[in-house]
């Protein structure tokens, strides 16, 4: 175990705060966090944390934040708390690692990352683990190999059937697919999108879900390049469930379903003739005359494999930022887009009520 292990100080023992980070940290990151302090209103869950830990409990953040020991504070609150308990912990001077979504609007993402910038302040360090997935990495690395050719078009879906009635399905506490799985795929298709949104349409449905807000929803982004990026969420799916990516290139695509990828391509080794047409009159049957078939024979490679990753990663990349000084993969620029794009989408996007 290292000496020099962050002193971290979690605030919201919820499913993110408790689910995924405590069980986290004790499980595999032990060797580079250590949990200190700990804060939430409900008490009990602060104790059976401090069973585990040893750590101190308090009933506010304004109270954690006045521990001496607590280096990192782990933000993972209610999504409409996110900026102003970000706020308190860079003004006294911690790091800040915040859940997502970060905020929940523009100018206040662009003043946390001012914020960190500012003499005596705490680093900030935003949320976004599923950058690290096996599939969109050999996504994006089979894009960038050539093999697909001139990738032109891309489709992300996360879908489920959720008859959801927690507070992330009112808008008052940014509820909401579009604030919940969005922060994670629509990053993906903004990553993937590889120019900056010169156009984009969305449509948003209420299906399944309680409350206020879209359990459903899609978004098209077209990029400055041409290309265009599809996003599926849905909370109200009965079939299709789960992770589902494809890329269609002009030579060949990729399809993933949950962990299991399928790519079919032209060999890279056959160059093809230019494809010219004959305004003649074709052949009298369907084949080689190009209606269906091709004078050349394509050779087409496939290939069927499972990937792996390591969404917990990430913890790795923030020890390695405030102990070695190396960079935190996660650009303020990309969050900044990404929030933006999500905005946009919640603020011109009608919600379609469908339940029943």
């Amino acid at each position: 175990m290292k000496n020099d292990r962050i002193k971290l100080g979690i605030v919201g023992l919820g499913r993110a705060g408790n689910g995924m980070h405590v069980k986290a940290l004790l499980e595999e990151k032990s060797d580079l966090y250590e949990i200190v302090a700990v804060c939430d209103p409900i008490a009990e869950r602060c104790e059976k944390v401090k069973e585990k830990t040893g750590c101190r409990t308090y009933a506010t953040i304004e109270e954690l934040l006045r521990d001496d020991e607590v280096e990192l504070v782990d933000i993972a609150t209610r999504s409409n708390d996110h900026y102003r308990h970000a706020v308190l912990a860079l003004e006294a001077g911690k790091h800040v690692f915040c859940e997502k979504p970060i905020t929940l609007n523009v100018d206040e993402v662009k003043d946390l990352f001012a914020r960190a910038e500012k003499p005596g302040s705490g680093r900030f360090f935003p949320q976004q683990n599923r950058r690290f997935e096996g599939v969109f990495q050999n996504l994006a690395a089979v894009i960038a190999s050539g093999k697909l050719g001139n990738v032109f078009e891309i489709s992300l879906s996360q879908r489920s059937y959720q008859r959801r009635d927690d507070w992330q399905t009112i808008s008052e506490f940014g509820g909401g697919q579009l604030f919940n799985w969005g922060p994670h795929i629509v990053d993906h298709a903004l990553r993937l999108l590889g120019a900056p949104v010169a156009q984009q349409y969305s449509h948003c449905v209420q299906a399944a879900a309680g409350g206020d807000c879209e359990d459903h929803f899609t978004a098209h982004l077209i990029g400055e390049n041409g290309r265009k990026v599809n996003v599926c969420i849905s909370g109200a799916s009965a079939l299709y469930d789960g992770r589902r990516y494809m890329a269609f290139g002009s030579r060949g695509s990729f399809e993933s379903c949950g962990m299991k990828v399928k790519l079919k391509y032209i060999d890279p080794e056959q160059v093809l003739p230019p494809v010219v047409s004959d305004p003649g009159t074709p052949g009298d049957s369907f084949g080689a005359s190009g209606t269906f078939g091709a004078a050349v024979d394509v050779k087409w490679v496939t290939e069927e494999y499972d990937v792996k990753d390591d969404i917990l990663c990430f913890w790795d990349a923030m020890y390695a930022s405030l102990r070695e000084g190396k960079e935190y993969p996660i650009k303020s620029a990309e969050v900044v887009s990404l929030i933006e794009t999500l905005c946009r989408i919640k603020n011109e996007t009608p919600i379609c009520h469908f339940n029943g």
